[in-house]
């Protein structure tokens, strides 16, 4: 599995597709308040008999740690008027095993929870009988809603927002995967996730396999390493080599002490995909990246694919929008489900950490004013007038309304143009005079706010269908030095997320640096789970 680096294109399997993730459950008419009326009817079955609803209640004593999916399971038979899901007239039915295999292959979607009673009805289901067995049968209801539960939702909403995530949150279907599963025991459940969950999935796959054969050793780099460079020959060149082409970077392991122009390659496929410099130098950092673990790379997979179970699928259904990828420290503008633009963005810092949420873009603002929040003002205005007096009409800045705020024109902090999308979190796009800052591998510099590489191109795409707007006019609202606004005529969905490993649109799976410590968290939170 060959890998080179896309970041360009990060998120457009995340949103081009999102749109159509729950397409094949769009047609389906399912009653709201369980599985279609019609659905056990369609099949040429022999019915069976209707078993006794206290029989529900009396599971539940007996195997409380799956109290809660009672409520759900009730519901469920209350609409099927308490007929057998599992079971008809021949024994049980083949829908019964899609269900009991995906709960004994939980790893597979990155579940690291045990399954409550799985010896018991292990034992019970490997004994199974003709005749239906109501125990079974309340399981394997109890085992779906799990399963659902656990993939299709993930943790709970509250403990995400605890990890600052406020993006719109997926809501679990516990009924529409029923509904198709039991017509045909051969459907997926490909459907009720975005695609890039089941992207991770497969290579999730791959790395266990990777991990069973002995992984990757840690290459033996002493402290008196400096760099290693095209040309060079080292000792531990073949170490190098055999890492990059366990994980894919790079297509044949020569051997060779010699660092050549197949290495080469390889090198710059690994740096690419993990968010380094496209430079052939080998440095001390670029060692420590590789000898990463294959374990600590399996969490970085499981930590990202429960993320995607928190996206909502509704998300792109605006004609254009822009998203932000964090730790990518990349943004880029969709319209008509293709990227237009992509552009490299400063991020907050960790202790002013960019905020994981949505909103809608409205205003451009050419020229702006930078109102100074109070906490820089506090911090750092207002003990450095202590030392200067002169301080504000050195940075071009002015008392107004009893703050700080700093005049229009090149030299001010949000340089010439802003892109607001009102918030509590009082975030925005905007320019910036600091552009050697975007040639950094690593772009957590802000105070919370995201400076863009190229806003005059962003400003330009946002204003192309406004007969009003050219891109000289936009040249000139942004050099006046006096503030104008302009109100969007459709309001541009923005979204900010937080992905730390991402499989592009060729299959090539990226790492980027968890600049705000979240996975570590997150897997705590899984393992409990």
């Amino acid at each position: 599995m060959k890998k080179t680096n896309a970041t360009s294109l990060f998120f457009l399997s995340f949103l081009f597709l999102l749109g159509i993730s729950n397409e094949s459950c769009q047609n389906k008419k399912t009653n709201l308040k369980g599985i279609r009326d019609d659905t056990l009817k369609k099949e040429k079955v022999i019915a069976l008999k209707q078993f006794d609803s206290t029989l529900v209640v009396s599971f539940y004593d007996k195997y409380p740690e799956l109290l809660p999916y009672k409520k759900q399971a009730v519901e469920i038979y209350q609409q099927q008027h308490y007929n057998y899901i599992w079971y008809d007239g021949n024994g049980i039915r083949e829908n019964a095993a899609v269900i009991w295999n995906k709960i004994n292959n939980l790893q597979d979607d990155g579940i690291k929870t045990s399954v409550p009673y799985e010896k018991v009805f292990k034992s019970k289901y490997a004994t199974k009988t003709q005749a239906a067995d109501s125990d079974i049968e309340i399981a394997l209801t109890s085992y779906y809603l799990f399963y659902v539960d656990k993939v299709f939702h993930g943790i709970d909403i509250t403990k995400s927002k605890g990890l600052g995530w406020y993006l719109p949150r997926n809501k679990p279907t516990y009924l529409n995967y029923l509904d198709s599963l039991l017509i045909d025991a051969k459907s997926t459940d490909m459907s009720y996730l975005i695609p890039q969950y089941y992207k991770l999935r497969e290579l999730l796959k791959y790395y266990r396999k990777i991990e069973k054969k002995g992984g990757w050793n840690t290459i033996p780099v002493t402290q008196k390493f400096t760099s290693l460079k095209s040309g060079d020959t080292s000792s531990f060149i073949p170490e190098i080599r055999k890492r990059l082409f366990i994980e894919g970077d790079l297509s044949n392991d020569s051997k060779s002490h010699f660092y050549d122009e197949e290495l080469k390659l390889g090198v710059l496929n690994f740096k690419k995909r993990t968010g380094f410099k496209a430079e052939v130098v080998i440095l001390p950092k670029h060692i420590a990246e590789m000898n990463i673990p294959i374990s600590d790379r399996i969490k970085t997979i499981m930590v990202n694919m429960e993320r995607c179970r928190w996206v909502s699928s509704g998300l792109t259904n605006s004609k254009e929008f822009i998203v932000i990828n964090i730790p990518s420290f990349q943004l880029t503008f969709f319209k008509d489900k293709k990227p237009v633009l992509i552009s490299n963005v400063v991020v907050g810092k960790m202790m002013n950490e960019t905020v994981i949420f949505s909103g809608m873009m409205s205003n451009i603002v050419f020229s702006p004013y930078w109102n100074v929040p109070n906490s820089i003002l506090r911090k750092e205005i207002l003990p450095a007038l202590q030392k200067n007096k002169n301080y504000l009409s050195l940075h071009q800045m002015e008392w107004h309304n009893g703050g700080v705020r700093q005049k229009p024109g090149p030299k001010n902090s949000l340089g010439l143009i802003k892109f607001l999308f009102p918030n509590n979190n009082n975030i925005y796009l905007h320019d910036t005079p600091s552009k050697n800052l975007f040639k950094e591998e690593t772009r957590a510099f802000s105070h919370g706010c995201i400076r863009v590489e190229k806003p005059v191109e962003l400003a330009n795409i946002i204003l192309k269908e406004d007969p009003n707007w050219t891109p000289k006019k936009t040249y000139e609202a942004m050099h006046t030095n006096k503030e104008s606004w302009y109100t969007l005529k459709t309001k541009i969905p923005v979204y900010i997320g937080y992905f730390t490993a991402w499989v592009d649109n060729k299959g090539r799976l990226n790492f980027y640096k968890d600049i705000y410590q979240k996975d570590g968290r997150l897997f705590e939170m899984l393992a409990k789970d």
